[in-house]
């Protein structure tokens, strides 16, 4: 009787533990290609209207984002509409290139 009340017990106290053991951690959404393509232009504006970034700088920026966006339509219209995953990453690639981009030509300590 001591031991199955024991078990019991044990069982009582060890389920929740396991339940949380089990439950995944949240994980960070990923933005879409298009959201952080828009975030980029953003930034770049955001640069031109505070004076971080000069005209030519920001003409330069957007022609990057320009050639990616181009480069996004011609990858979906090979593959019906959709991004193969070594398409997504060399993609991926090309905006943390174009954001390193941005980031520096705002911080360079110019003032346009």
């Amino acid at each position: 009787m001591r031991l199955a009340k024991f078990m019991l017990v044990a069982a009582l106290v060890a389920a929740p533990a396991l339940t949380l053991a089990q439950t995944p951690a949240p994980v960070a959404q990923k933005q879409t290609i298009r959201q952080r393509e828009f975030n980029q232009h953003r930034r770049i504006a955001n640069g031109v209207r505070s004076g971080q970034l000069r005209p030519r700088q920001a003409m330069r920026l957007a022609r990057q984002q320009r050639s990616i966006h181009r480069q996004v339509r011609m990858m979906r219209a090979r593959h019906n509409g959709r991004l193969t995953m070594k398409n997504r990453h060399a993609i991926y690639h090309r905006q943390n290139v174009a954001s390193r981009h941005i980031y520096r030509a705002r911080h360079n300590r110019r003032i346009g």
